[in-house]
Protein backbone atom coordinates (compact mmCIF):
# COMPACT_ATOMS: atom_id res chain seq x y z
CA UNK A 1 0.00 0.00 0.00
CA UNK A 2 1.60 3.40 -0.83
CA UNK A 3 2.69 6.11 1.42
CA UNK A 4 -0.13 8.56 -0.91
CA UNK A 5 -2.70 5.96 0.00
CA UNK A 6 -1.92 5.99 3.71
CA UNK A 7 -1.88 9.64 4.01
CA UNK A 8 -5.15 10.17 2.43
CA UNK A 9 -7.05 7.56 4.71
CA UNK A 10 -5.56 9.10 7.64
CA UNK A 11 -6.66 12.39 6.40
CA UNK A 12 -9.75 11.12 5.66
CA UNK A 13 -10.23 9.32 9.16
CA UNK A 14 -8.59 12.42 11.13
CA UNK A 15 -11.92 14.46 9.11
CA UNK A 16 -14.50 11.99 9.59
CA UNK A 17 -13.89 10.78 13.24
CA UNK A 18 -14.73 15.07 13.72
CA UNK A 19 -17.55 15.19 11.71
CA UNK A 20 -20.12 15.54 15.34
CA UNK A 21 -23.95 15.98 15.68
CA UNK A 22 -23.13 19.88 15.32
CA UNK A 23 -22.36 19.06 11.44
CA UNK A 24 -26.26 18.15 11.01
CA UNK A 25 -28.11 20.42 13.19
CA UNK A 26 -28.74 22.57 10.54
CA UNK A 27 -30.98 20.13 9.07
CA UNK A 28 -34.95 20.15 10.13
CA UNK A 29 -34.73 19.48 13.60
CA UNK A 30 -38.17 16.77 13.22
CA UNK A 31 -36.39 15.16 9.94
CA UNK A 32 -32.82 15.01 12.22
CA UNK A 33 -34.26 12.74 15.09
CA UNK A 34 -37.52 11.95 16.81
CA UNK A 35 -36.09 12.86 19.84
CA UNK A 36 -34.36 16.41 19.36
CA UNK A 37 -33.78 16.88 22.79
CA UNK A 38 -32.02 14.16 23.15
CA UNK A 39 -28.22 14.21 22.31
CA UNK A 40 -28.03 10.38 22.84
CA UNK A 41 -30.49 10.08 19.71
CA UNK A 42 -28.61 13.02 17.64
CA UNK A 43 -25.29 11.01 18.55
CA UNK A 44 -27.04 7.56 17.45
CA UNK A 45 -27.98 9.53 13.96
CA UNK A 46 -25.40 10.76 12.82
CA UNK A 47 -23.33 7.43 13.53
CA UNK A 48 -25.96 5.66 11.77
CA UNK A 49 -25.67 8.42 8.70
CA UNK A 50 -21.75 8.00 8.85
CA UNK A 51 -22.34 4.16 8.55
CA UNK A 52 -24.34 4.22 5.62
CA UNK A 53 -21.54 6.81 4.20
CA UNK A 54 -18.51 4.36 5.44
CA UNK A 55 -17.72 2.44 1.81
CA UNK A 56 -16.43 5.66 0.43
CA UNK A 57 -12.98 5.90 0.02
CA UNK A 58 -12.81 2.63 1.20
CA UNK A 59 -10.81 1.31 -2.05
CA UNK A 60 -8.59 3.80 -3.62
CA UNK A 61 -6.65 3.40 -6.23
CA UNK A 62 -4.07 6.57 -7.41
CA UNK A 63 -2.28 6.93 -11.04
CA UNK A 64 0.36 9.95 -11.82
CA UNK A 65 -1.90 10.02 -15.15
CA UNK A 66 -4.79 8.82 -16.65
CA UNK A 67 -6.89 9.49 -19.59
CA UNK A 68 -10.40 9.23 -17.83
CA UNK A 69 -11.20 8.09 -14.00
CA UNK A 70 -14.84 6.72 -14.55
CA UNK A 71 -12.91 4.85 -17.74
CA UNK A 72 -10.51 2.97 -15.20
CA UNK A 73 -13.18 2.27 -12.83
CA UNK A 74 -15.08 0.21 -15.52
CA UNK A 75 -11.68 -1.41 -15.99
CA UNK A 76 -11.74 -1.68 -12.27
CA UNK A 77 -15.23 -3.39 -12.55
CA UNK A 78 -14.35 -5.63 -15.33
CA UNK A 79 -11.86 -7.07 -13.50
CA UNK A 80 -13.41 -8.01 -10.30
CA UNK A 81 -16.04 -9.71 -12.38
CA UNK A 82 -13.24 -12.05 -14.12
CA UNK A 83 -12.41 -12.82 -10.62
CA UNK A 84 -15.86 -13.78 -9.70
CA UNK A 85 -16.18 -10.61 -7.33
CA UNK A 86 -18.17 -7.52 -8.13
CA UNK A 87 -16.24 -4.25 -7.28
CA UNK A 88 -16.44 -3.02 -3.54
CA UNK A 89 -18.99 0.15 -3.84
CA UNK A 90 -17.39 3.42 -2.93
CA UNK A 91 -13.94 2.52 -4.81
CA UNK A 92 -12.23 5.90 -5.99
CA UNK A 93 -9.87 6.49 -8.36
CA UNK A 94 -7.61 9.28 -8.35
CA UNK A 95 -5.12 11.06 -11.13
CA UNK A 96 -2.49 14.06 -10.85
CA UNK A 97 -3.43 14.41 -14.25
CA UNK A 98 -6.35 14.01 -16.82
CA UNK A 99 -5.74 13.67 -20.69
CA UNK A 100 -8.56 12.80 -21.93
CA UNK A 101 -11.49 14.55 -19.18
CA UNK A 102 -14.74 15.34 -20.50
CA UNK A 103 -17.46 17.06 -18.61
CA UNK A 104 -21.32 17.56 -19.48
CA UNK A 105 -22.17 17.16 -23.42
CA UNK A 106 -18.36 16.21 -23.74
CA UNK A 107 -16.78 19.41 -23.29
CA UNK A 108 -13.44 18.95 -22.74
CA UNK A 109 -11.86 19.33 -19.22
CA UNK A 110 -8.86 20.67 -18.24
CA UNK A 111 -7.50 19.04 -15.94
CA UNK A 112 -3.58 19.58 -15.44
CA UNK A 113 -1.49 18.39 -12.07
CA UNK A 114 -2.54 20.60 -8.76
CA UNK A 115 -6.33 19.70 -9.15
CA UNK A 116 -8.08 17.31 -7.75
CA UNK A 117 -9.50 14.52 -10.81
CA UNK A 118 -11.38 11.88 -8.99
CA UNK A 119 -14.45 9.22 -9.76
CA UNK A 120 -16.36 6.94 -7.46
CA UNK A 121 -18.26 4.07 -8.18
CA UNK A 122 -21.94 3.28 -6.53
CA UNK A 123 -23.73 0.11 -6.69
CA UNK A 124 -27.21 0.70 -8.31
CA UNK A 125 -28.82 0.65 -4.53
CA UNK A 126 -30.90 3.51 -3.95
CA UNK A 127 -34.50 4.41 -5.73
CA UNK A 128 -34.70 5.87 -8.46
CA UNK A 129 -35.57 9.38 -6.36
CA UNK A 130 -33.01 9.05 -4.14
CA UNK A 131 -30.56 7.89 -7.47
CA UNK A 132 -31.27 11.63 -9.01
CA UNK A 133 -29.83 13.16 -6.01
CA UNK A 134 -26.33 11.52 -6.78
CA UNK A 135 -25.05 14.65 -8.22
CA UNK A 136 -26.25 16.87 -5.50
CA UNK A 137 -24.74 14.68 -3.08
CA UNK A 138 -21.43 15.05 -4.62
CA UNK A 139 -21.76 18.89 -5.05
CA UNK A 140 -22.74 19.54 -1.96
CA UNK A 141 -19.40 17.28 -0.17
CA UNK A 142 -17.26 19.42 -2.52
CA UNK A 143 -19.20 22.69 -1.24
CA UNK A 144 -18.30 21.72 2.20
CA UNK A 145 -14.78 20.89 1.61
CA UNK A 146 -14.36 24.56 -0.31
CA UNK A 147 -15.63 26.41 2.61
CA UNK A 148 -13.83 24.81 5.13
CA UNK A 149 -10.68 26.97 3.47
CA UNK A 150 -12.79 30.27 4.24
CA UNK A 151 -13.76 30.26 0.47
CA UNK A 152 -16.96 31.55 -0.30
CA UNK A 153 -18.10 28.52 -2.54
CA UNK A 154 -21.61 28.14 -3.70
CA UNK A 155 -23.42 26.13 -5.79
CA UNK A 156 -25.27 26.76 -9.20
CA UNK A 157 -27.87 24.40 -10.18
CA UNK A 158 -27.27 21.55 -11.37
CA UNK A 159 -23.66 20.48 -10.57
CA UNK A 160 -21.41 23.70 -10.59
CA UNK A 161 -19.24 24.86 -8.18
CA UNK A 162 -18.72 28.92 -8.33
CA UNK A 163 -16.07 31.44 -6.13
CA UNK A 164 -16.41 34.88 -7.03
CA UNK A 165 -18.73 34.17 -9.73
CA UNK A 166 -15.57 32.10 -11.52
CA UNK A 167 -16.23 27.90 -11.66
CA UNK A 168 -14.10 26.26 -9.32
CA UNK A 169 -15.11 22.80 -9.58
CA UNK A 170 -17.66 20.27 -11.37
CA UNK A 171 -19.57 17.02 -11.73
CA UNK A 172 -20.62 14.48 -14.06
CA UNK A 173 -22.73 11.30 -12.72
CA UNK A 174 -22.82 8.69 -14.98
CA UNK A 175 -24.82 5.21 -14.91
CA UNK A 176 -23.11 2.13 -16.67
CA UNK A 177 -23.64 -1.69 -17.07
CA UNK A 178 -21.01 -3.97 -16.00
CA UNK A 179 -20.20 -7.00 -18.31
CA UNK A 180 -22.07 -9.30 -15.90
CA UNK A 181 -25.18 -6.68 -15.56
CA UNK A 182 -24.39 -4.70 -13.04
CA UNK A 183 -25.32 -1.47 -12.45
CA UNK A 184 -23.14 1.20 -11.60
CA UNK A 185 -23.43 4.78 -11.06
CA UNK A 186 -19.97 6.62 -11.44
CA UNK A 187 -19.08 10.04 -9.80
CA UNK A 188 -16.94 12.13 -11.51
CA UNK A 189 -15.26 15.25 -9.24
CA UNK A 190 -12.72 18.07 -10.81
CA UNK A 191 -11.74 20.42 -8.24
CA UNK A 192 -9.32 23.23 -8.69
CA UNK A 193 -6.68 23.14 -5.87
CA UNK A 194 -3.39 23.87 -6.24
CA UNK A 195 -3.52 24.44 -10.32
CA UNK A 196 -3.56 28.67 -11.13
CA UNK A 197 -2.62 28.52 -14.66
CA UNK A 198 -5.55 28.06 -17.41
CA UNK A 199 -5.77 28.05 -21.27
CA UNK A 200 -6.66 31.45 -22.36
CA UNK A 201 -10.48 30.62 -23.07
CA UNK A 202 -11.01 30.02 -19.34
CA UNK A 203 -9.08 32.67 -18.23
CA UNK A 204 -12.08 34.92 -17.22
CA UNK A 205 -14.25 31.71 -16.03
CA UNK A 206 -12.18 29.92 -13.86
CA UNK A 207 -10.03 29.92 -10.05
CA UNK A 208 -8.64 27.66 -7.95
CA UNK A 209 -8.30 27.55 -4.28
CA UNK A 210 -4.98 28.09 -4.52
CA UNK A 211 -5.45 31.48 -7.05
CA UNK A 212 -8.21 32.70 -4.05
CA UNK A 213 -6.09 31.95 -1.26
CA UNK A 214 -2.72 33.37 -2.92
CA UNK A 215 -1.04 30.15 -1.73
CA UNK A 216 -0.80 26.44 -2.23
CA UNK A 217 -2.37 23.69 0.06
CA UNK A 218 -1.43 19.61 0.77
CA UNK A 219 -3.49 17.99 -1.71
CA UNK A 220 -3.97 14.98 0.44
CA UNK A 221 -5.63 17.07 2.97
CA UNK A 222 -8.39 18.15 0.90
CA UNK A 223 -8.84 14.83 -0.47
CA UNK A 224 -9.12 13.94 2.61
CA UNK A 225 -11.41 16.13 3.31
CA UNK A 226 -13.29 15.91 0.58
CA UNK A 227 -13.81 12.00 1.18
CA UNK A 228 -14.97 12.68 4.38
CA UNK A 229 -17.36 14.83 3.21
CA UNK A 230 -18.68 12.72 0.54
CA UNK A 231 -18.76 9.71 3.41
CA UNK A 232 -21.12 12.39 5.04
CA UNK A 233 -23.40 13.50 2.14
CA UNK A 234 -23.53 9.79 0.84
CA UNK A 235 -24.57 8.81 4.31
CA UNK A 236 -27.18 11.35 4.37
CA UNK A 237 -28.90 10.67 1.05
CA UNK A 238 -29.26 6.83 2.29
CA UNK A 239 -30.53 7.83 5.80
CA UNK A 240 -32.91 9.75 3.41
CA UNK A 241 -34.11 7.29 1.69
CA UNK A 242 -34.72 4.61 5.04
CA UNK A 243 -36.78 8.05 6.55
CA UNK A 244 -38.70 8.05 3.32
CA UNK A 245 -39.62 4.34 3.40
CA UNK A 246 -40.34 4.37 7.49
CA UNK A 247 -42.67 7.32 6.89
CA UNK A 248 -44.11 6.01 3.66
CA UNK A 249 -43.95 9.59 1.91
CA UNK A 250 -41.43 10.58 -0.84
CA UNK A 251 -40.69 14.01 -3.00
CA UNK A 252 -43.54 13.26 -5.10
CA UNK A 253 -45.55 13.65 -2.03
CA UNK A 254 -43.87 16.85 -0.97
CA UNK A 255 -40.93 15.86 1.13
CA UNK A 256 -37.99 17.26 1.00
CA UNK A 257 -34.79 15.40 1.69
CA UNK A 258 -31.97 16.09 4.05
CA UNK A 259 -29.93 15.86 1.58
CA UNK A 260 -31.72 18.36 -0.95
CA UNK A 261 -32.24 20.70 2.01
CA UNK A 262 -28.76 20.82 2.64
CA UNK A 263 -27.89 21.10 -1.04
CA UNK A 264 -30.54 24.23 -0.76
CA UNK A 265 -28.38 25.87 1.62
CA UNK A 266 -24.99 25.82 -0.23
CA UNK A 267 -26.90 27.51 -3.50
CA UNK A 268 -26.76 30.84 -4.70
CA UNK A 269 -29.14 30.26 -7.89
CA UNK A 270 -32.92 31.16 -6.47
CA UNK A 271 -33.49 35.08 -7.12
CA UNK A 272 -31.31 34.96 -10.70
CA UNK A 273 -32.05 35.73 -13.98
CA UNK A 274 -30.54 32.56 -16.14
CA UNK A 275 -30.31 31.47 -19.34
CA UNK A 276 -31.80 27.52 -19.57
CA UNK A 277 -31.46 25.20 -22.22
CA UNK A 278 -30.59 21.21 -22.54
CA UNK A 279 -27.02 22.39 -23.86
CA UNK A 280 -26.89 25.79 -22.21
CA UNK A 281 -23.83 26.59 -24.15
CA UNK A 282 -24.49 25.68 -27.65
CA UNK A 283 -28.35 26.06 -27.69
CA UNK A 284 -29.84 28.53 -24.69
CA UNK A 285 -33.70 28.18 -25.25
CA UNK A 286 -35.07 30.85 -22.70
CA UNK A 287 -34.61 33.49 -20.39
CA UNK A 288 -36.17 33.26 -16.70
CA UNK A 289 -35.64 34.19 -13.39
CA UNK A 290 -35.27 31.40 -10.62
CA UNK A 291 -37.48 31.53 -7.93
CA UNK A 292 -37.44 27.89 -6.07
CA UNK A 293 -36.69 24.49 -6.26
CA UNK A 294 -39.30 21.28 -7.18
CA UNK A 295 -39.23 18.66 -3.72
CA UNK A 296 -37.53 16.28 -6.26
CA UNK A 297 -34.72 18.77 -7.36
CA UNK A 298 -35.68 20.07 -10.30
CA UNK A 299 -35.65 24.38 -10.93
CA UNK A 300 -39.02 26.23 -10.25
CA UNK A 301 -38.57 29.64 -13.09
CA UNK A 302 -40.68 32.29 -13.84
CA UNK A 303 -40.92 32.88 -17.36
CA UNK A 304 -41.17 36.55 -18.94
CA UNK A 305 -44.89 36.12 -18.87
CA UNK A 306 -45.68 35.20 -15.61
CA UNK A 307 -45.65 31.24 -15.94
CA UNK A 308 -44.29 29.01 -13.92
CA UNK A 309 -41.82 26.16 -15.30
CA UNK A 310 -40.32 23.46 -13.35
CA UNK A 311 -36.95 21.84 -15.42
CA UNK A 312 -35.52 18.98 -14.03
CA UNK A 313 -32.66 18.48 -16.62
CA UNK A 314 -30.46 20.26 -18.72
CA UNK A 315 -28.61 22.97 -17.11
CA UNK A 316 -28.42 27.51 -16.50
CA UNK A 317 -25.93 30.01 -16.58
CA UNK A 318 -26.18 33.15 -14.36
CA UNK A 319 -26.95 36.36 -16.92
CA UNK A 320 -26.67 38.88 -13.71
CA UNK A 321 -26.21 39.10 -10.18
CA UNK A 322 -29.21 38.43 -7.53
Amino acid sequence: MSSYFNQIQQQRSTFLTALKPGDFLELPVLEFADTPDNQSTQQQTVAKILRYGAPVGAAIEHHPRLDRCMTRLQHLMAEAEERGETLAGGTVVLADTLSGSSGRFDRAWYAPPGGIWLAMAWPDTLLPEFTQLLPFAAGLACCRTIRQYRLDCCLKWVNDLLVNGKKIGGILCRTVLSRAGEQYHLIGIGLNVNNQNFPDSLQAAATSMAGELKGSLELTEVIGRLLAELSRAMGLLCYDEELSLRRQQGCEQGRVSLLFTDWQNHCDTVGRLVEYGFDVQEKPLYRARATGFAPCGGLVMELADGSEITETGGEIRYVNSC
